[in-house]
């Protein structure tokens, strides 16, 4: 079956379904020229609760779909491949999380969103890469705070604020894939090109950038900087992007190493199959989701 018979079929039965299709910046190319919407995680979870729809077919990772679901309770989410997982969201478990804030008790928890949603439950506010520093600043003075999972996004935050921080030691292995020498090199090569890199990367990978930004933050410099060339520090998925935006300008990934396998698991097909079989439907226990939300509504009001 070829790709447009592939999208005429899943445009007929996302109709029928009532449903919507939002795809991730680091999706193939593929997806998200079908999507409805595409963007960061958070953003797609709060666009898909503002739609009519009562089905949503998430093409991200498996805490994406968590994520939509306990932001839009009525509807039905589906992850098109129940294999699409994120290794960091996977680095650490509620029982975990416990045993740390026993360790530093009274410590507040600050929790990226790329976490699980029993993680979550168990935080005081989540928050995203492009919103860290403010909300690490709206906690209040006096304990530590806690911070999870990500200890590069948790250590480009500290160098930000003048709060202390307590890093768990989980990372991306994507973004642990750029290093720093691949940046050096291609500045040799393109010394007017503007570095644009993630906070997920490492220290030493941030301070050869000129900004360092979420995915939505990324796509927003490309189109406004006067650059016309960029080196960027992300997952590839997102240069699909960049290129369909700013057509006249040239991005350069950082590295070509940068792609994450999980990301990539879902494809047309599988979108299609997704929407025939009503599967993987994505849950979360309510008494669960009753704790994590708040913890995503309380970010929410800080920003």
């Amino acid at each position: 079956m070829g790709n447009q018979e592939l999208i005429e079929k899943i445009f007929k039965l996302k109709e029928e379904r009532q449903a919507v299709i939002l795809a991730h910046n680091y999706q193939r190319g593929e997806v998200q020229d079908i999507a409805d919407f595409v963007g960061d995680s958070l953003g797609l979870s709060q666009q898909a609760a503002k739609t009519g729809a009562r089905v949503i077919v998430f093409c991200g990772v498996h805490f994406m779909a968590e994520t939509a679901a306990m932001l839009s309770p009525d509807k039905v989410v589906l992850l098109p491949d129940r294999n699409a997982g994120c290794p960091m969201a996977d680095m650490i478990n509620a029982e975990q999380l416990r045993e740390e804030k026993k360790k530093y008790p009274g410590s507040p928890v600050v929790c990226y969103v790329n976490s699980t949603a029993e993680v979550k439950a168990e935080c005081d506010v989540c928050c995203t890469s492009s919103n860290s520093i403010k909300v690490v600043e709206w906690v209040e003075d006096g304990k530590p705070i806690i911070f999870i999972p990500d200890q590069y996004l948790g250590a480009y935050t500290a160098s930000k604020t003048n709060k202390k921080l307590i890093l768990w030691p989980g990372y991306c292995p994507t973004h642990m894939k750029i290093g720093a020498d691949d940046i050096i090199n291609l500045k040799k090569k393109h010394a007017h090109g503007e570095v644009l890199v993630h906070p997920e990367c490492r220290p030493e990978v941030i301070a050869q950038a000129d900004y360092a930004l979420s995915t939505d933050g990324i796509l927003k410099r490309a189109r406004q900087s006067l650059a016309k060339e960029f080196i960027i520090g992300t997952e590839l998925g997102i240069t699909h992007r960049l290129k369909k935006e700013n057509p006249e300008k040239i991005f350069i990934p950082a590295s070509t190493h940068a792609v994450c396998p999980n990301m990539k698991l879902i494809t047309l097909e599988k979108i299609l199959w997704a929407l025939e079989r009503m599967e993987y439907h994505i849950t979360v226990p309510q008494a669960i989701r009753e704790r994590a939300v708040k913890a995503v509504n309380r970010m929410l009001e800080i920003v």
